[in-house]
């Protein structure tokens, strides 16, 4: 009569299985270390008070100035959701804020409040759809109702190629996949 030996599994499976349990459950703490919320309350606060989606707001606070307040674009944009000064004049004009200096751009819950309102308009104008609303925080609603007139695009995310400006076709694609991937880790 023979000793049947049992079966032992191989220490590299057990090391295996033990670091996709270890990834497995603290997905969301390091993915969230490339997808942060950085001003969460105030993004949140600003965002249901102006009903736009908070997600949408960290992906183009993402794509814009990556969570950088004082960041300037080269053309002249500033703050976290780089806003241009002469937009902040007219967001600051409607909203009845009296006097503004662009360099109040550079504090974070203004430019949040500020870019929010703006989104909010974005969502109005072009009726919730979200690849025209990204594309006109980019190039200007003038820009992509022209296009829209002129059938050059109609706002379709499957075909973003057509989008005439390489920056924001790139910068609609870029804003979409930094929403999605908001809205699969924090949702």
């Amino acid at each position: 009569m023979t000793k049947r030996k049992k079966k032992r599994f191989p220490i590299s499976l057990w090391v295996s299985i033990l670091f996709f349990l270890l990834v497995l459950l603290s997905f969301p703490q390091w993915i969230s270390y490339f997808y942060p919320q950085p001003q969460r309350d105030i993004v949140f606060d600003t965002a249901y008070e102006n009903k736009v989606d908070p997600y949408l707001v960290f992906a183009i606070i993402r794509a814009e100035s990556k969570y950088q307040p004082a960041a300037r674009s080269p053309v002249g944009a500033r703050g976290l959701m780089q806003i241009m000064p002469e937009t902040a004049a007219w967001i600051a004009e409607q909203k009845g804020l009296g006097q503004f200096d662009p360099e109040q751009l550079n504090d974070p819950s203004l430019n949040i409040s500020f870019g929010c309102w703006y989104l909010n308009s974005l969502n109005q104008e072009f009726e919730d759809e979200l690849p025209l609303v990204i594309a006109a925080y980019n190039a200007g609603r003038g820009k992509v109702k022209e296009w829209q007139v002129q059938g050059i695009w109609d706002g379709d995310a499957e075909k973003l190629d057509k989008i005439p400006f390489e920056e924001t076709r790139n910068y609609v694609r870029n804003v979409l996949k930094n929403y999605e991937a908001y809205r699969a880790i924090y949702q």
